[in-house]
């Protein structure tokens, strides 16, 4: 009788224990379903904002990744490339116009190895935005890569001017080639 009295008692705790368990999951649920309503894309003037966040977002995910890059730590680097390139393609979906978006998305691409497609957003920003510093060098870098170094001296030669390091971190890497 005392057995029973405890199996029943533990079930009791049990099934109060679920309810809470269904409770909090459930609210748990609607609070995110709330929240997600409230963060998403109505068109209005939130849309700018949230672009700018993927942006600022995947901007910050590159500048860990290169820091991973020089300490050697590649595959580390590569998976925050690859989430950068997620936000950045999010915001270039939004805003296709915007040559920093455009820059990155190369960048991360060139990362990743893929130089053909890094190729294609790095020429559409320049077609926005033809003297951008980070692209004309980026672009450059690509061709120093995959050894079409005339085109990478005309990279180098729109970067002249500036007097910026784009222009030295390209020359220097255009003379050890």
């Amino acid at each position: 009788q005392k057995t029973q009295k405890v199996v029943i008692y533990f079930k009791q705790q049990i099934d109060c224990n679920m309810k809470k368990i269904i409770f909090t999951f459930i609210f748990l649920l609607l609070t995110n379903l709330s929240l997600a309503a409230m963060s998403g894309d109505s068109g209005g003037k939130d849309s700018g904002s949230n672009q700018e966040n993927l942006y600022k977002a995947a901007q910050r995910l590159v500048i860990k990744a290169k820091k991973l890059e020089k300490k050697d730590k590649l595959e580390k680097a590569l998976k925050l490339y690859s989430k950068a390139y997620d936000k950045l393609i999010k915001a270039y979906n939004k805003d296709k116009k915007n040559p920093d978006i455009l820059n990155y998305l190369g960048f991360t691409l060139r990362k990743a190895g893929n130089f053909e497609e890094a190729e294609k957003f790095y020429l559409a920003g320049l077609e926005i935005k033809p003297d951008h510093k980070g692209i004309n060098e980026y672009l450059g870098e690509l061709y120093v890569k995959t050894n079409r170094i005339e085109l990478a001296k005309e990279r180098l030669e729109v970067l002249k001017g500036c007097k910026c390091e784009e222009f030295e971190e390209l020359k220097e890497l255009i003379e050890e080639n």
